[in-house]
């Protein structure tokens, strides 16, 4: 868990980034090329590709595509319907898909996943809802297509090192990842991207290089490293962290017009979706060990 609150604290800054100096101004197709090209970059020099099989290595691929090629597609277009608070809102139901789809791999239910999910997306629920506007159902819905691959993409890479090669430096086989996110990327761009929107300054380069190299490139391997390392229930929650964080860092920093006690209550709901996390585990544990 620790893994995963360090990154949840670096990527709260990325919304704020996204929505404040790029979308609408850059090209969303360049920002998500650029952003994945770079995290393939940084670890193509680790990778080895005689130390898994063809058909793992398609595997993580297919997560890759999923968890960034797709996700990032979906993600950078919400900002063109949505302010910074709202999309990072409508990531609420990210947990829940987290549990559901991972059940629905197992064919049952976790009664106790399923609860710490829905108590995490009622604590983000609370912390701000803006009236429905011009474009609200249309972003609302592009969000949920990106919550969808974004916990595909984690659930399936959990449950690929788990079963297929637990023993593996993840660092060795996570460039995997980063060229399934780039095979669906570079045709994207090609296809829909406009070249005549590409970066004008250099805080947009900036920006871009920082949300490539260090939030995608180390953000995505630490944050599913992490994921291999918890049970699914406290994957879902930490999913919903970075809602309470990613706004706080925007009213600090650019927007302090947000209510900062309903922040504070739906942060406290978060914990305790924890804290019933935590509870639940230790009463499944205590029930194997007895049995």
């Amino acid at each position: 868990m620790p893994i995963l609150i360090a990154v949840t604290l670096l990527w709260a800054f990325s919304f704020s980034l996204i929505g404040v100096y790029l979308a609408g101004q850059v090209d969303a197709w360049f920002s998500v090329l650029m952003r994945v090209t770079l995290a393939t970059v940084v670890f193509l020099p680790f990778l080895k590709l005689r130390q898994i099989e063809a058909k793992i290595a398609f595997k993580l691929m297919i997560c890759g595509a999923l968890q960034l090629g797709i996700m990032y597609g979906f993600y950078y277009q919400s900002f063109l319907y949505l302010s910074v608070p709202e999309v990072l809102l409508f990531t609420v139901m990210t947990p829940l898909y987290v549990t559901l789809i991972n059940d629905m791999l197992d064919r049952r239910l976790n009664i106790g996943f399923a609860i710490s999910a829905i108590l995490a997306i009622l604590g983000a629920i609370a912390i701000r809802y803006q009236g429905i506007d011009e474009g609200f159902v249309k972003g609302l819905l592009i969000v949920q297509g990106a919550n969808i691959c974004f916990a595909s993409g984690q659930v399936g890479y959990k449950r690929i090192i788990a079963k297929e090669r637990p023993d593996l430096p993840q660092r060795t086989v996570f460039g995997w990842f980063f060229l399934g996110a780039l095979a669906v990327v570079i045709p994207c761009y090609l296809a829909l991207g406009n070249p005549e929107k590409l970066p004008t300054t250099t805080l947009q380069w900036s920006i871009l290089t920082y949300l490539g190299v260090i939030a995608s490139g180390l953000g995505y391997f630490a944050w599913n490293k992490g994921a291999t390392m918890v049970n699914i229930g406290t994957l879902a929650v930490a999913n919903n962290l970075l809602i309470p964080a990613g706004i706080l860092v925007n009213v600090i920093f650019w927007n302090r017009d947000a209510d900062i006690l309903r922040l504070s209550i739906g942060g406290g709901i978060i914990l305790l979706a924890l804290w019933v996390n935590d509870k639940f585990n230790q009463k499944h544990a205590k029930a194997q060990t007895t049995a």
